[in-house]
């Protein structure tokens, strides 16, 4: 919608064709309802992409900041939670109904549901594509393909994109689930499993940045959004490195895990009672079990304190997967950007022929970034489509 209002704004005759039988469907489950529609602080380090560099001109040139125009330009009330997330007041139905609109003020044409059946490029004068559809055959100069990822396919979602570049000779990466919680092995699930429904504050990590947010105990693994957010990082480290690299969580983030156990080394009750200080109590005692731990602090050496804090600043995990796409917020990987150009989204050998959103190898942060990433990319595409 967002491509299409930009392009039927400046004069393109637009054509929307959606397979879905619900309008945005992604938006309206978005954010609790609410959806988190952008974040305050964008920048290009907020976003995983093979070509890193690919994001910042659309980026630069649609910002967060053009976007809140748009919504307080069509007098939606919003809100401000941590990290700069930005959410409706009232509900995601405002956003989706502001799109609607300005399609309509672009005078955007809509075929929906209308299932693509197959696209073709003709090579006569006309030099159009040619899409098949339920609802009847459709000719175009341009074709943007706005079809996302795969994560949540109970509301649709599908490989189409990719089948599309694929057919073109356009490089996909390999998609995987991101944004998404981790499941752990037996041996580590056995003992963390009844603890499901603990959260506590962690700074996670895996070769990557670190984030310092919520971590839940689930009965498969581990969510939470600094999880989700490591997990993206996890699954592009398994990807490149062909390897499962340990997650790391700092259990105890802000302070000096050493200093702190030193201060109480002369304690005699258990470690695990001393940890309940910092951590939940069910979680303190089954971390002890699982490390061996289970002594008064006083016994331990102050050597195996140090090891102890070393292990509290950095206790790392090997998850076994992830809970696949069904749970996933985003699809990591996807279009190669290096076949696209970052000013207008047009793949570089097949004129005429764009890619905007999720269906790229672009993958935001978890807090409104791949939604930016979309209206920005759209208004790129839009501008020259």
């Amino acid at each position: 919608m967002m491509c299409a209002a930009t392009a039927g704004q400046r004069g393109r005759r637009v054509l929307l064709l959606d397979h879905a039988t619900k309008l945005a469907e992604k938006i309206r489950i978005s954010g609790g309802g609410r959806c988190n529609f952008t974040n305050r602080r964008v920048t290009a380090e907020h976003f995983l992409c093979r070509n890193p560099h690919f994001v910042r001109s659309a980026l630069s040139r649609y910002t967060a900041r053009d976007f809140i125009d748009l919504v307080e330009g069509h007098g939606i009330s919003y809100h401000e939670r941590d990290w700069g997330q930005l959410f409706c007041d009232d509900s995601a139905q405002q956003i989706i109904n502001m799109l609607r609109a300005e399609c309509e003020d672009g005078a955007v044409q809509w075929a929906m549901p209308a299932s693509v059946q197959t696209v073709e490029r003709t090579s006569d004068e006309h030099d159009r594509f040619v899409i098949d559809t339920t609802m009847g055959r459709f000719y175009a100069h341009s074709l943007v393909i706005a079809t996302g990822g795969l994560s949540i396919p109970k509301i649709g979602a599908s490989p189409f994109g990719y089948r599309i570049a694929e057919q073109f000779g356009i490089p996909v990466i390999a998609p995987r689930p991101a944004l998404v919680p981790l499941t752990l092995p037996p041996e580590t699930l056995s003992l963390l499993a009844p603890l499901a429904g603990a959260s506590f504050e962690v700074e996670a990590s895996c070769r990557g940045p670190a984030f310092r947010e919520a971590a839940l105990i689930t009965h498969r693994g581990l969510s939470g959004p600094s999880i989700l957010q490591a997990s993206s990082y996890w699954q592009a480290q398994a990807y490149e490195k062909g390897d499962w690299a340990p997650l790391s969580l700092n259990l105890l983030p802000g302070i000096d895990a050493g200093e702190w156990l030193m201060a109480h080394a002369t304690e005699r009750g258990l470690l695990a009672n001393l940890l309940s200080e910092r951590l939940p109590r069910r979680f303190a005692h089954a971390l002890c079990a699982l490390q061996g731990w289970e002594k008064p602090v006083n016994a331990f050496r102050h050597s195996d304190l140090r090891q102890i804090a070393a292990t509290l600043a950095d206790w790392q995990l090997v998850p076994s997967g992830t809970q696949g796409y069904a749970k996933a917020e985003v699809t990591l990987g996807g279009v190669d950007t290096n076949a696209l150009s970052s000013k207008t989204m047009e793949a570089r050998s097949v004129p005429g022929l764009y890619f905007v959103g999720e269906v790229m190898d672009v993958t935001g942060h978890l807090g409104g970034y791949n939604f930016q990433w979309a209206w920005s990319s759209a208004y790129a595409a839009g501008q020259h489509a």
